[in-house]
């Protein structure tokens, strides 16, 4: 884990800024807009860049190994186009509880999660 998501995630929460978020996405979903006309992606070592020319661009991050990327929520939300959202959604990464989502997906519903015990 890199030295500087604790010091994003302080200032995300203290700060009460939920743009700073950063949603983590396999690296494939850039495969929609390799070799398409109109679209350029360009990098570095640690970021990059997907560019519609004449439209809309997204600055991304990096991950060690490259088989991930990471963006901000805000960025996400301001500069991908409705019609792109679906597509960057569907390569979200990372590991989560599957029953804790759908719980966040249907509050109030009742899912039987094991025993309840102390951590």
């Amino acid at each position: 884990m890199s030295d500087y998501v604790p010091v994003l995630g302080r200032r995300v929460l203290t700060r009460r800024d939920p743009a700073l978020v950063q949603l983590s996405f396999r690296a494939d979903v850039l495969d929609r807009y390799r070799g398409q006309a109109g679209y350029s992606i360009i990098r570095t070592d640690t970021a990059g860049r997907l560019r519609k020319q004449g439209g809309w661009s997204l600055d991304f991050g990096i991950a060690p190994g490259d088989a991930r990327i990471h963006a901000s929520w805000q960025a996400l939300a301001t500069s991908l186009p409705d019609g792109e959202l679906e597509h960057w959604g569907l390569h979200l990464a990372g590991e989560y509880s599957d029953n804790f989502l759908r719980m966040q997906l249907a509050p109030g519903s009742c899912f039987d999660d094991g025993e309840l015990r102390s951590w």
